[in-house]
């Protein structure tokens, strides 16, 4: 049987094959702690499924959508943005997508050819290098200099190519830090003055933590004739990431490209899930809080008992999101015997029955990442476990 070479070529997701591979186990009776996955440990909340409910009882479910989304939920969107960040668009600036991740992976079909140069930071959510490499693009990495891992005008200065792309995540996974409102606009001058694309990935947005103020791009300048675009959605900060909505914010011609791939990908998100994104956007602030406040409880407690393992280290304390990404000494990575942070996350996942993600994935060897989406009983016992592994070494 053979198969593509685009295919062949491709890599996994790390983070969903440790979600798989600790989900295996689990089933075998094992006792598995698994922090592997980004996702909230809150069901989504009873006004956001009423919603959902209350559309399929109307009827309103049954067929499809526009491409882009039911005009209710774009006009919602272009609601929250007015409201959250006193910025205006439209809704001919606003697709609906299955998940923020088909988003990012629509913009890349649509802004790349192939040898086109994107660059982010590293490290970096695993699947920007994939979605990248799907559209012929080459990705370049860098790792910043300044101790919060964030990509900045020096870096890119010293680039003696033409950059097609810059990909920014603020709040960023794995390390949850978070861009200033100087730093973006630093980034969006140089990308303007150099004609790039800046994507700006505002997926966390609203979960930062200890008086941390997330900025969005949208704060900054406008979309209309920009090669500024922002991607969202209700995955993480409502609990949704089963519900799979994101969209993409940039300028009319953008999404109308967009569009055009998207009505042959999935002609049009899940209608059910639409309205339950709907009903999300127009719920109780309060849920959102209740949430961020459980997060910033395990990120204070959880970050020093961290920082107190053995051979385990989070120089900054992150900002935003709901991961901790500590590297891992290399005397102990040496002691206990393994070569790579890899192999490490295999063993703690066989021995110690704890399900971390290798820093390989997120293009930053050495490191391990931590999911704090659970509870804080979950989070001991995890941290126990851990220390417990490294204090045989």
């Amino acid at each position: 049987m053979t198969l593509s070479k685009r295919i062949s070529e491709l890599t996994p997701s790390p983070t969903l094959a440790m979600n798989k591979k600790a989900k295996e186990m689990q089933a075998e009776g094992i006792d598995i702690i698994n922090l592997g996955v980004g996702e909230p440990d809150f069901q989504t909340p009873d006004e956001i499924a009423e919603g959902a409910i209350q559309a399929i009882q109307a009827q309103k479910t049954s067929f499809y959508t526009a491409t882009s989304g039911i005009t209710e939920l774009k006009s919602a969107i272009v609601s929250t943005v007015k409201t959250r960040y006193n910025a205006t668009i439209s809704p001919r600036n606003v697709t609906v997508t299955t998940g923020g991740k088909l988003s990012l992976y629509a913009l890349m079909q649509t802004l790349l050819d192939p040898g086109d140069s994107v660059v982010t930071a590293a490290p970096y959510w695993v699947s920007y290098q994939e979605q990248v490499k799907l559209a012929g693009g080459l990705l370049e990495a860098i790792q910043p200099a300044n101790p919060a891992l964030k990509l900045t005008v020096a870096d890119l200065d010293a680039l003696t190519h033409p950059v097609k792309v810059i990909i920014i995540n603020t709040p960023t996974n794995p390390t949850g830090q978070v861009y200033t409102r100087n730093e973006i606009i630093a980034l969006l001058d140089w990308a303007n003055q150099h004609d790039t694309y800046i994507i700006l990935d505002e997926i966390y947005g609203q979960l930062v933590y200890n008086d941390t103020v997330f900025v969005s791009g949208l704060q900054i300048q406008p979309v209309d004739d920009s090669r500024m675009i922002i991607v969202d959605g209700v995955s993480k900060a409502y609990a949704m990431t089963g519900w799979r909505i994101g969209w993409t914010i940039a300028d009319a011609k953008i999404i109308t490209a967009m569009n055009k791939l998207l009505d042959h990908l999935t002609s049009n998100p899940t209608a059910v899930a639409q309205y339950a994104a709907l009903a999300a956007l127009r719920s109780n602030p309060d849920n959102i809080e209740k949430m961020r406040l459980a997060f910033e409880q395990r990120l204070n407690k959880t970050y020093t008992a961290l920082n107190a393992v053995k051979g385990l280290s989070v120089a900054l304390k992150p900002q935003g999101a709901f991961y901790l990404f500590p590297k891992v000494d290399k005397n102990v990575m040496v002691n206990v015997g393994v070569n790579s942070t890899e192999e490490l996350s295999l063993k703690l996942l066989n021995e110690a029955h704890v399900a971390l993600p290798a820093g390989e994935g997120f293009g930053m060897p050495g490191y391990l990442r931590i999911s704090y989406a659970k509870s804080q009983d979950t989070l001991d016992q995890a941290i126990s476990r851990l220390a417990t592994f490294f204090n045989q070494y």
